[in-house]
């Protein structure tokens, strides 16, 4: 029954904080009451806020960003017993956060909303009550705002920067109404284990830990279920097991950018459709011709942050670089994941956006995936990739490698030794000793990134059996040009 009240309509108890610390405006739905005023009585209501015109302030689902990091979020206020259950948790799992608090609830009870604040966490705006913004004109919208903006600032010494609805979904006039409040951002999540659903806190924390990302916003409440609380621990132990930090939301957007539209990168335009493709010169490189003892090492797909992350962590303790050739779909969902690649020394290139086989595709159909794929993978990492195309299970027929090479990518990125490792039955020996028995110069080298594998187990074993063998790791892109220099020279 308590919960229900505060969903549906002030207590009179509520009322009369209210009215000891905040103005009633004009056109603000306080009370439930047009222009704030009780029933019965009679009030002129005040000016309703004009629309602000300007640009609308910042809003932010994910923070772009390859640093390894995240930030959880609470919306809500629960009851004491509660919110202090809860942090304490995060104590002692090290953890800090961002409350998003109703400015009702902080009026309520301030006394919560300064433990918080003196335990180090951070304090945003969750609006005044919690209201469906899509029901109020621009005026509601702004005071609700407002109005919880001088509330937490009033009781916790704290000025809100962020604003986040109820539901993390909003009208346009939320971005407008933060921006003329001069807030920082608008602010949703990218990562909702639903504990609205009254999931466990197992669950709750197996949902986080298989979407955990870099850059990523966590929103849960603290009002609804109370497993959210033995929940912290879970989401603590898969951020360590991952070796990413929880951090406060504005220290992960102060460390984080913003991202380029994608016109405005040079070489966004480098892949286009070209429907005059049949005479379309184009190589196809399995290997490279040479006598330098040098071997390029090659991972196709995508998968998750503690996948590749770990490729990521062995790659960097052996000092290898590598290329990796990004089916675009899975860049799409996780960008940040794509940079972080480019951010440790390596190349990415082209996989397609969908992962066709690519001879069951026309080729109108093939050009239009090749080059979706070259500018998502583009916006993701904010530059050109390396213009190299891998196709999907190695499979290309003369009339779509003519395709792919009108595009803008004439060289087809093949490989010459591959162990099947997508392939579970396949194990970190049968890896490592198909790897080791077929290398040779210039061999091109295929492994997968995707989840389940045995490949993590098989790759520092191969990284150091081959560097034993005296071979050095280049990046694909710089053996075909070391091939190209050494014809030239001949």
């Amino acid at each position: 029954m308590k919960v229900k009240v505060k969903e549906t309509m002030f207590s009179g108890f509520r009322f009369l904080i209210l009215l000891t610390i905040i103005p009633v405006f004009g056109g603000c739905s306080l009370l439930g009451h047009p222009s704030g005023t009780i029933k019965g009585e009679v009030k002129s209501p005040a000016p309703a806020v004009e629309r602000y015109e300007g640009d609308k302030s910042r809003e932010i689902s994910y923070v772009y960003t390859a640093r390894k990091e995240l930030s959880l979020t609470f919306n809500g206020m629960g009851d004491q017993k509660t919110m202090t259950a809860l942090l304490d948790e995060l104590d002692a799992h090290g953890v800090k956060a961002t409350f998003f608090l109703p400015g009702v609830r902080v009026a309520e009870e301030p006394d919560i909303a300064k433990a918080i604040a003196a335990r180090g966490h951070e304090i945003e705006n969750n609006t005044l009550n919690q209201l469906d913004m899509s029901t109020l004109d621009y005026d509601g919208i702004y005071k609700e705002i407002q109005l919880a903006n001088e509330v937490i600032e009033r009781e916790t010494g704290v000025k809100p920067r962020y604003v986040r609805t109820r539901s993390g979904d909003y009208p346009e006039d939320v971005p407008l109404a933060a921006a003329h409040l001069g807030m920082k951002a608008v602010v949703s999540y990218n990562i909702n284990p639903r504990d609205r659903d009254m999931q466990s806190a197992e669950e709750i924390g197996e949902y986080v830990a298989r979407y955990m990302t870099r850059g990523g916003i966590i929103s849960m409440n603290t009002d609804i279920n109370p497993e959210v609380v033995a929940a912290v621990k879970y989401i603590a132990q898969a951020a360590e097991d991952i070796g990413y930090r929880l951090i406060t939301l504005d220290e992960l957007v102060e460390n984080g950018g913003e991202r380029k539209p994608l016109a405005s990168i040079p070489g966004y335009d480098a892949a286009k459709i070209n429907p005059d493709y049949h005479d379309a010169a184009y190589e196809l490189v399995y290997k490279a011709r040479t006598d330098r003892k040098e071997v390029a090492l090659t991972f196709d797909d995508f998968g998750s942050d503690k996948t590749v992350t770990q490729i990521l962590d062995i790659l960097e303790e052996h000092d290898v670089q590598v290329t990796f050739f990004l089916r675009a779909k899975g860049v799409e969902d996780n960008p940040n994941l794509a940079r972080a690649m480019l951010e440790g020394g390596h190349d990415v290139a082209n996989h397609t956006y969908s992962h066709p086989v690519v001879t069951t595709l026309t080729p109108e159909e093939l050009q239009e995936d090749v080059v979706k794929a070259h500018q998502v993978i583009t916006e993701a990492i904010q530059e050109q990739p390396v213009m190299l195309f891998r196709p999907p299970t190695g499979v290309v027929d003369d009339l779509r490698a003519k395709a792919i090479a009108a595009t803008g990518y004439p060289i087809m990125a093949m490989y010459d030794v591959t162990t099947l490792d997508w392939d579970t039955s396949n194990t970190a020996d049968d890896i490592v000793n198909g790897i080791m028995t077929k290398t040779e110069e210039g061999s091109v080298i295929l492994l997968h990134m995707l989840d389940g594998l045995h490949t993590i187990e098989a790759l520092p074993r191969v990284l150091t059996g081959l560097k034993d063998k005296g071979y050095t790791f280049v990046k694909m892109a710089d053996m075909i040009e070391h091939q190209s220099g050494a014809r030239e020279r001949n």
